[in-house]
């Protein structure tokens, strides 16, 4: 499409400052807005909670759900450009206020990422590099494709279609007695069954896309989660083998070019053991929008994924990211403000932040909740062993687990 730049500063056609939008107001909206804001952006942010942490900062805070027609209106008012900070804002909302402003990811890619199904399909046809595949799956929607199950996809993960994420709305299947179970007890919605495959290690790759196609991005993150949900980040070259960090980059590339997205994109893949040195890639899940994944490019690179995100919607040039320093992130979920009782505590923040090359980021959520993300601590250093010792020692005085898998 054609576009004219919203530069950082200006003002609009009524005299207004240049205001961006986000649909959604959580961590990464919050991250969003203050990206914006230092480039001298005024924010609007539509969320329904009125304590949400983006909209708390943000000069305009719409109060309404996210389908509401008449918030939508004002959001387009205000409003240059809109972006998303979640995947499930419903895609017909991004559709109408595309019939008016700029808004990227576009409501196509984000509803690729809605639905497992339209996912798979997406990246069988798009990342179509040596060495990166789908997970072998079969998609359930009714009983005769439930009967119809191959054998040889068990053992697998019985997945929703939709609504899925931080290993919700997943299931793991030994055969197919269990897989009939596992369906009726989601309800019988649309699934997809994945074969169970041999986990090496998992990985991320995030770039952003512009609006004539340029893309840049960062080197593959190496991710650990515990109990479906990202325990820390590793950022350093050593992290994962060169070759297999090329392919990926190169198949999320693919990815973004294949449906002309805009914006920033997070794409998520397992390396598996096939019987080689590096291991073979499978693609897994795209986030349109920045990731958990990407928190350390905020103190370890020139340019964060937040930076990113705003020139790509704004139109301005993408600068390609340096990365500084090696660095760990480490997830703080509520589980941190809680003693062994569940009783709240206040985190010793005294001797975390003591450590050298700690940077603690807390989203103003104003209740702690186990597995509900709360902030994030970064650690950056001169080499990767001193990064790795520090985030050891962060993650004891913490009690954070998945730091045994750290290499």
């Amino acid at each position: 499409m054609n576009f004219s730049p919203i530069f950082p500063g200006g003002v609009d056609a009524s005299g207004q400052p240049a205001t961006l939008g986000v649909m959604g107001g959580g961590q990464l909206g919050r991250m969003f807005v203050h990206a914006a804001q230092r480039l001298g952006y005024f924010t609007a942010v539509l969320d329904p909670d009125a304590d949400s942490p983006a909209g708390r900062v943000s000069h305009h805070h719409i109060q309404t759900g996210y389908s509401d027609a008449a918030g939508l209106a004002q959001l387009a008012s205000i409003c240059a450009a809109v972006t998303t900070e979640f995947e499930n804002v419903p895609a017909d909302a991004l559709q109408a206020l595309a019939a008016q402003r700029p808004v990227a990811p576009g409501a196509a890619a984000v509803a690729i990422a809605q639905n497992r199904i339209e996912e798979k399909a997406h990246f069988s046809a798009s990342a179509g590099v040596a060495g990166v595949s789908c997970a072998p799956y079969a998609v359930i929607t009714t009983a005769e494709q439930l009967r119809a199950v191959p054998t040889d996809l068990l053992p697998g993960i019985l997945k929703t279609a939709r609504m899925g994420y931080d290993g919700k709305g997943q299931v793991r299947i030994a055969n197919m007695a269990e897989l009939a179970v596992a369906w009726a007890d989601l309800k019988g919605v649309p699934c997809v069954l994945e074969k169970l495959l041999p986990l090496k290690a998992e990985c991320s790759v995030i770039v952003a896309r512009g609006w004539g196609g340029e893309v840049v991005g960062f080197a593959p993150q190496y991710n650990v989660h515990v109990d479906g949900i990202l325990a820390f980040t590793a950022a350093y070259a050593s992290n994962m083998p060169p070759a297999l960090a090329q392919r990926a980059r190169a198949a999320t590339e693919s990815i973004a070019n294949h449906i002309r997205y805009v914006g920033v994109l997070c794409v998520e893949f397992f390396v598996i053991d096939d019987g080689s040195a590096d291991g073979a890639l499978v693609v897994n899940e795209m986030a349109p929008r920045p990731h958990n994944s990407g928190h350390y490019t905020m103190d370890a690179c020139d340019v964060s994924q937040f930076d990113l995100q705003v020139h790509a919607m704004a139109g301005l040039p993408l600068p390609v990211p340096r990365q500084h320093s090696p660095a760990i992130m480490l997830n703080l979920l509520g589980d941190v403000w809680l003693d062994a009782a569940g009783q709240a505590r206040t985190p010793d923040w005294q001797t975390v932040l003591a450590l050298p090359g700690t940077h603690l980021h807390l989203y103003g959520k104003l209740e702690a909740r186990p597995g509900r993300k709360m902030g994030h601590l970064t650690i950056t250093g001169a080499d990767v062993a001193s990064v790795q010792a520090v985030a050891r020692q962060a993650a004891q005085v913490l009690g954070l687990p998945g730091l045994d898998a750290l290499r």
